[in-house]
């Protein structure tokens, strides 16, 4: 009887610490600690504005916008590219969306579907150049970026004479894309769920999703294994720039209307993210729910500053320490994943 006793009561401790020690090899598991110490620490310092429902939707706006971005851009980066161009062709499609059905006065889907086709479409060239070139996705999309900023403005300045464009959406576009809800959080809150849901699919029910992660971990190899390199490649290029369309449609509907010098902070502030979220700089590592953690992170972090009463400038400097803490921390799950023996740590279930 003390035999079987000891057994049932071993069993369970060594199945609960084993749990444990392979979720802290998770990609996200960095992620999550940042995330409830951010915002343990701002509850705190923030107090009940913070904690109210007009606090929570001050950041969760933020995230939500960000997050859309940040989970196509986390692919790229999975697969071991970079994309800088994502703020340029946000204020391009909200433009484009702004002049044809604002100015021009083109039924509004036609504006938001011309919106996304410009996104869709330096996405795809920025893919082929990097393909076509084997130039680093970093020179490439950054050449793109200021080269997208400035046939926004070029145009814009040309067909409207004017930096700045009014919109106003149809109603339906109104609901789906500029709403508020209960006068405080954007319908992005809601895409942003579906747009996750569609990446975890993405990387863990289809195909794509080893392709990916491969690519990420070895493009020699995964070019002789008989991936179509290429090809994932342009598409994960023509994600991030749907994305960034989808989110300048969102603002332009939301504001009802658009100027040029919008979507920069998104360039990089979206690469924070899905860094702080346990995405490695060099591909082959990190997932969908780690970088929904890490853009919590800098949501909280970029708006719980205000709910202190100290100034707005500190927000720069803890998001600069949660990026190096980030950074360091990601090597160091990686070295435990690796060691662990667990191939799918790295953020495949």
């Amino acid at each position: 009887m003390s035999h079987t006793t000891t057994n049932s009561t071993t069993a369970p401790t060594k199945t609960l610490a084993g749990s444990i020690t392979g979720f802290a090899r998770r990609p996200e598991f960095g992620a999550l600690i940042g995330a409830l110490a951010v915002y343990a620490f701002f509850a705190v310092a923030g107090g009940a504005p913070f904690l109210a429902p007009g606090g929570s939707a001050s950041w969760l706006n933020v995230a939500s916008e960000l997050g859309i971005i940040a989970l196509l851009v986390a692919l790229v980066m999975i697969a071991g590219d970079l994309d800088l161009s994502v703020g340029s062709v946000l204020a391009g499609s909200s433009m484009v969306l702004a002049i044809s059905s604002g100015y021009y006065g083109l039924p509004t889907i036609v504006g938001i579907l011309l919106a996304i086709g410009f996104g869709v479409g330096v996405g795809v060239i920025n893919g082929i150049l990097v393909t076509r070139t084997n130039l680093p996705s970093f020179v490439v999309t950054l050449a793109t970026n200021f080269a997208v900023v400035g046939l926004t403005l070029g145009f814009t300045r040309l067909l409207v004479g004017s930096t700045a464009v009014s919109f106003q959406a149809d109603p339906w576009a109104k609901f789906l894309f500029g709403e508020l809800i209960d006068g405080k959080f954007e319908t992005a809150i809601i895409w942003w769920v579906i747009i996750a849901l569609a990446v975890g699919w993405v990387l863990y029910q289809s195909p794509w999703g080893n392709w990916i992660y491969a690519i990420g971990g070895d493009v020699v190899s995964a070019r002789a294994a008989g991936i179509p390199v290429e090809k994932v490649r342009i598409s994960l290029f023509a994600g991030s720039g749907f994305a960034a369309a989808f989110v300048g449609v969102l603002q332009t509907c939301l504001y009802n209307g658009s100027q040029v010098a919008m979507g920069q902070s998104f360039v990089f502030n979206s690469i924070i993210a899905v860094v702080i979220g346990g995405v490695l700089l060099t591909g082959g590592y990190g997932s969908p729910i780690g970088v929904i953690l890490g853009t919590l992170t800098f949501a909280i972090v970029n708006q719980g500053i205000y709910y202190t009463g100290w100034n707005a400038d500190w927000a720069s400097l803890i998001l600069g320490i949660l990026l190096l803490i980030a950074v360091l921390a990601n090597n160091s799950f990686r070295r435990m994943a690796l060691t662990g023996g667990d191939t799918k740590s790295k953020g495949k279930k």
